[in-house]
């Protein structure tokens, strides 16, 4: 069982940039990340990065994982039956699903969200599914329930922050300071975030994210 990967789905239209500061990290922290297709044929994000996915969804198993991320896309529905019904199962297996955006929706459409707290690109998008869990909306930047994590479709930082918590990357104190300066640019944080590197004897954040207090390459 290799719980350090982390499988990050992607489809054509991904929303390339819902996810990457929490891929970023991960990587620094030592897991791996492996990108899962619908096959394994080339998909154009919205941005237009290309990736080709490693691993189809069908060969997706839960106990080779640590966390399943779902990023947005114009493409969700089309896509959404397979990775909805990966999410099912890591849910039920007890590893972690991290929802953005429009993958929120489409969990919140196969009836995923009705009995759990959870957050969004807004309330009225979710209802618009016919969903049962309107009473669980959260007005949150990001919102962790146990094994899921939702997040809306600006709060790419807070989303990032939810996962590094549940995985239990960095202190506390630590991911506290890595969400103030990337959300917030505090240059405090900064040297809260250099002291760690230092004390471990590496630099696993600041040179992961090019991060310096002006906001520019250390």
């Amino acid at each position: 069982m290799d719980r350090k990967t982390v499988h990050v789905a992607v489809y054509d239209t991904f929303a390339d940039w819902e996810f990457t500061y929490a891929t970023t990290a991960l990587t620094g922290a030592g897991y791996r990340i492996v990108y899962v297709g619908e096959s394994g044929e080339p998909v154009i994000s919205m941005g237009g990065m290309r990736v080709t996915p490693t691993l189809s969804v069908v060969d997706l198993r839960p106990d080779g994982s640590a966390l399943l991320i779902l990023p947005g896309a114009d493409a969700w529905e089309r896509v959404l039956p397979p990775f909805a019904s990966a999410a099912r199962d890591f849910l039920a297996a007890g590893v972690p699903v991290a929802a953005i955006c429009g993958a929120v929706t489409g969990l919140a459409a196969q009836g995923l969200l009705d009995d759990r707290p959870h957050t969004g690109a807004a309330a009225e998008a979710l209802a618009a599914t016919g969903y049962r869990g309107g009473g669980h909306y959260r007005e949150a930047d990001a919102v962790t329930d146990g094994d899921l994590i939702t997040a809306g479709p600006t709060e790419p930082v807070a989303f990032a922050r939810e996962i590094l918590a549940r995985l239990d990357v960095y202190p506390p104190e630590v991911r506290d300071a890595w969400f103030r300066l990337f959300r917030h640019s505090d240059a405090a944080a900064y040297r809260v975030l250099a002291a760690h590197e230092e004390a471990a004897g590496g630099n696993p954040v600041a040179e992961a994210h090019g991060a310096h207090p002006s906001g520019g390459a250390a």
